[in-house]
């Protein structure tokens, strides 16, 4: 039996097993190029279908980049078929925000908010939430419900508020409400309508840089019908400015379609308003830098300084501290 076999009588012996690995390896090159191919015609077709698509001045505006590299394995096009790649100068290319972004944020960001007031207490003085309802940016109704207060009602309020005995059935208590509530109010601009109302009933104060309350905008005080009063209602600003009425019959106030009116008042002013918060914003930050004076002056106070170094060495009979200096 031979134990070992020479490299030349190896190929002799076994002439069809290495015509068989030579054909795989050749194989496999070939479909590792001829998928690489695929793949790098299948991005062209993609960024040939994006460009069709877009509209022309988008196109004249900001082209689209080009990949600068092909992928290893695959022919370049030719320099005649090829478009001209744009050219990034500065910066990447990026897509230009929208009007949306650059005032405010998000639609997603806002709410709208509404409360509805019974009496309880002495002779129904105290004002506590018996509904609330939260509307989105589009008007959307996000939350809806009845609360039952922590106190016995005394005057339901019903000419106004729209709460009789009958929606305290299903009512949810008070703490259950304010918890589901204040999660959505908790990082949004909230608007609405003497909103220190609402906020006063939930026991809660939002931050004044996120609220937007229609009592208190310029914009919308400026119309010349409604310049005698400095606080126009919910009531007149919707009849003048989005020609609807609301609050209407005998059946007391939506706090659903008044916080969508509130919203749509927003809307209708949006704009204006986030410029006039940005530079009020501005203005405040500039106030609050710190004056380094009076830092100095709290600093060189007695009780800043150790006890020994504040007395110093005993004064000779008639010297003064100058002339110890």
């Amino acid at each position: 039996m031979v134990l070992g076999v020479a490299p030349e009588a190896a190929q002799c012996l076994f002439p069809c097993l290495t015509s068989l690995n030579a054909k795989d390896v050749l194989r496999r090159k070939h479909k590792r190029k001829s998928r690489q191919h695929q793949r790098f015609m299948a991005r062209k077709a993609l960024l040939q279908e994006q460009r069709l698509q877009s509209t022309p001045s988008e196109l004249a505006s900001s082209p689209p980049c080009m990949p600068s590299e092909a992928p290893q394995g695959a022919e370049a096009p030719s320099r005649g078929k090829q478009r001209p790649r744009a050219e990034c100068r500065g910066a990447p290319c990026s897509r230009k925000p929208t009007p949306r972004e650059s005032t405010g944020p998000l639609p997603s960001k806002y709410v709208a908010i509404d409360c509805e007031m019974v009496g309880t207490g002495p002779r129904g003085r105290v004002s506590e939430l018996a509904r609330c309802s939260v509307v989105s940016y589009h008007g959307d109704v996000l939350y809806d419900k009845y609360v039952r207060p922590e106190m016995p009602i005394v005057d339901y309020r019903t000419r106004w508020s729209g709460i009789t005995q009958q929606h305290m059935r299903k009512a949810i208590p008070f703490q259950v409400a304010q918890k589901e509530i204040l999660k959505l109010l908790k990082g949004k601009v909230v608007v609405g309508h003497a909103l220190h109302n609402d906020f006063k009933a939930l026991k809660y104060i939002h931050p004044r840089s996120q609220t937007r309350d229609t009592t208190c905008v310029p914009n919308l005080l400026s119309q010349p019908s409604l310049h005698t009063r400095t606080r126009v209602s919910l009531k007149d600003l919707a009849l003048q400015l989005l020609h609807k009425k609301i609050q209407v019959g005998q059946h007391g106030h939506s706090s659903v379609e008044d916080a969508t009116t509130a919203m749509e008042l927003y809307r209708l002013v949006e704009v204006r308003w986030e410029q006039q918060e940005a530079s009020r914003t501005w203005a405040h930050t500039e106030d609050k830098e710190p004056d380094s004076s009076t830092d100095m002056e709290q600093y060189m106070e007695d009780q800043y300084w150790p006890e020994d170094l504040g007395q110093g060495p005993s004064l000779g009979k008639g010297e003064t501290q100058n002339q110890r200096v």
